[in-house]
């Protein structure tokens, strides 16, 4: 059985350090099998990344970090993303997994990531894969390109993802969980 890896990449334009690095988490999940697409905020209407993230098992969540936060882009997108409480009639994230790629200036915000990681597992009830990746500039050859250890970290946590997407699909009970308020 087949797993669906969506990439969505919430820098403000596309192509830049982040897309490389869900690339990266991207192609370590195609090497087990896993059918997988990378879309961009910045070039995508939010209302057809949300029907993406619908029909997938799992989504890499990816954003530059700005003011110790990640983007307002995927902001957006996380809050026009209905999870099926108060009257909304739709839930794409539930019953999915998530990881998360964040790009910094530097180290000093790493710390960061516990943040995306809390509004996807606690707001929307995502499975996220821990940890989460960070890399600052240290971590490419270019902006194109990932170090060869860079690169092998974005590919384990690629097939790590794609297992973790087939064990939840495969789970009713991981499936059924939503969000408690």
């Amino acid at each position: 059985m087949t797993v669906t890896i969506i990439g969505v990449a919430g820098g403000p334009e596309a192509g830049g350090r982040t897309s490389t690095a869900i690339a990266g988490v991207l192609a370590g999940a195609a090497a087990t099998g896993a059918t997988t697409t990378l879309l961009e905020l910045s070039a995508s209407p939010v209302d057809e990344v949300i029907a993406a993230i619908e029909g997938a098992d799992g989504v890499v969540f990816g954003s530059p970090i700005y003011r110790a936060t990640y983007s307002a882009l995927l902001k957006d997108l996380l809050e026009r993303t209905e999870r099926g409480k108060w009257g909304e009639s739709t839930a794409p994230l539930q019953g999915k997994v998530a990881a998360t790629v964040l790009t910094g200036a530097s180290g000093h915000h790493f710390l960061a990531t516990n943040d995306l990681r809390g509004v996807l597992a606690s707001f929307f009830a995502v499975q996220v894969l821990s940890p989460g990746i960070y890399f600052d500039h240290g971590a490419y050859v270019d902006r194109s390109t990932l170090t060869d250890d860079s690169a092998a970290l974005t590919a384990a946590h690629g097939a790590a993802l794609a297992d973790l997407a087939a064990a939840v699909r495969a789970s009713k009970a991981l499936s059924a969980i939503t969000p408690q308020v």
